[in-house]
Order: structure tokens, then sequence, then C-alpha cells
């Protein structure tokens, strides 16, 4: 790649892990999307999505975390089958004419509910789902982080949102936990599979990294409990439209 093209994918990069972070994702199909935009070998784009997950993950699990902002028994509850199957998933090759389409018109259909009446949305008493729920639900979501070479957030934050099992802003300290296991998962699932990685992956880091910081600080101190909503419903529609239509 020319300096020109890595300096634009990695701008648009950081700006994907901000508006992700924000709301506790990684960004991993944003970085797919812009990847493609660029056409980057589609055998790296996986891994490279997967490795830059840690870096807005991980910063976005320490925030909120450190914020009090965080259910961990919620966490346990998805990742502890989640983990075993991104590993999995990440050694399956699936062709993407199947699932994107319909993994597309799902996100589609939670950001319509999320962006319809946000606040009263926000304001419901929450309940904790039982096990016999969330082990074979993290399980899937698990699957599809490892077979999409996501984290697996964009799915576990509406499933929580839409059944009120948690709070949107301990939803995303759940979900961003969530996609750093799964992504570690994922990754390690991949790494016999791993051609390589692209050599301006440094600077795509740099960039995903300040983007992160910044979207963690809106979402755990500055957006209120309806503007996470609508933010993720903004979020779910564009990773939506990148499953169907790229």
């Amino acid at each position: 790649m020319d300096p020109v093209t890595i300096v634009a994918i990695a701008l648009l990069m950081g700006l994907a892990a901000a508006l992700y972070s924000s709301v506790g994702h990684g960004g991993a199909s944003a970085y797919l999307g812009i990847m493609a935009l660029f056409a980057l070998a589609p055998e790296v784009m996986r891994p490279t999505a997967l490795a830059l997950n840690l870096v807005v993950a991980g910063y976005a699990t320490w925030r909120y975390v450190r914020a009090g902002q965080f259910n961990p028994r919620l966490y346990l509850a998805f990742a502890v089958t989640a983990i075993p199957m991104a590993y999995l998933g990440g050694r399956i090759h699936v062709p993407p004419e199947i699932y994107r389409p319909m993994l597309g018109a799902v996100l589609w259909f939670a950001a319509a509910r999320l962006l319809w009446r946000p606040k009263a949305t926000a304001a419901r008493p929450v309940r904790a789902p039982g096990l016999a729920v969330t082990l074979p639900a993290g399980a899937v979501l698990g699957l599809l982080a490892g077979l999409t070479g996501t984290g697996g957030g964009i799915f576990l934050s509406p499933l929580i949102l839409l059944f009120a099992w948690e709070t949107p802003r301990h939803t995303s300290g759940v979900a961003a936990a969530f996609i750093l296991v799964n992504s570690i998962a994922g990754l390690a699932g991949q790494m016999t599979l791993l051609p390589g990685l692209p050599p301006a992956l440094p600077v795509f880091v740099a960039a995903v990294a300040v983007g992160a910081v910044l979207g963690a600080w809106l979402g755990v101190r500055r957006l209120p409990q309806s503007g996470l909503l609508v933010t993720m419903g903004g979020v779910l529609a564009l990773a939506g439209a990148k499953l169907i239509f790229t």
C-alpha cells in the first residue's frame, strides 16, 4: 500500500474506533468494511480486524471496569461458552454469502428497536437472565464472533438491551470485555491459517488507539443512557449495511 492509502485507512479506522468504543464495541465490523473498500487481501482482513479489536476493546474494558460500569456475573454467564466457540469459529471458513445477509437483517431489526423510544428503553427495570438462556446464547454468539471476524459484541449488546438484562452503560462494559476475550480466542483459532498481517498494522493500531480513548471517554462519562442507545442503534445500522452490501 502507498502512504496515502495507509493514512486514509488509518483515519477512517480511528473514526470508527471512536464511534464503536463509545458503546463498548471494538469496531471489527467497521474495520472489515474499510479494508474491503480499499481492496485489502481477504485472507488478512479477519485477523487484522481482530487484532485491532484487542486494542479498542481492551482499553474500553479497562475504562468501564474502572468506572464500576461492569457486571462480572452477566459477563461470565455468556463468556464461559463463547470463548471456546469463538476459537472454533476462527478455524472455520463459511462462504460469506450464506451468513452475511441474514446477520445484517438481524442487526437492522435490533437497530430499529433501539432507536424506537430510547428513553423508555433505558428506563426499564433490569432483571438477570438464567444460565439456561445465557450459556447456549453465549456459545452461538462466540461462534458468530469467530466466523465473522468480530468480537461478538455487535450481537450481544442488543440482546442484553432488548431483554432488559442490564442498563445501557453496564451493557457497554460487559460487551467490551466479551469482545476482548472472543477476539483473543478467534485470533488464536486463525493462527494456523494466518498468511500474515499487513505491514501497516502499527499505523492502524495507533489510529484506533486514539479513537478508543475518545470514544470510551464519551461512553463512560458524557453520553446519557438514552444517548448510548441511539448511538448503538446507529452502530448496528451501519454494521448491518456493511454485512448486507459488501
